[in-house]
């Protein structure tokens, strides 16, 4: 499964994201998404929306500055100044485990 990915409408403000974890659970995959950029900005989504939905493209498309990185990232991270991360739990087989 391609581990980069860009979504063509920004999520909080960016674009960019890699696929950090991928569960099974009930025959139902799902995917961890994080932001390139900004860590607090990460969501879950189905093999079908990240596949099928055309609402992502494999691999990071080159876009420029305020493409990649909107205004509504300015405005998210005003509204969520200091409230911290939740934490995001790697599966030992992902590609990002370091530990």
């Amino acid at each position: 499964m391609e581990k980069y990915w860009t979504c063509n409408k920004t999520i909080n403000g960016l674009r960019h994201f890699v696929l950090v974890n991928e569960t099974k659970e009930k025959g139902n995959i799902s995917f961890l998404m994080v932001s390139v950029l900004d860590s607090e900005i990460n969501l879950t989504t189905t093999y079908e929306e990240l596949i099928n939905s055309g609402n992502w493209h494999k691999g990071w498309i080159n876009l420029s500055k305020n493409q990649s990185i909107t205004e509504e990232y300015v405005n998210f991270k005003s509204i969520n100044k200091g409230k911290g991360i939740d934490k995001i739990f790697i599966n030992e087989d992902s590609l990002f485990n370091i530990s």
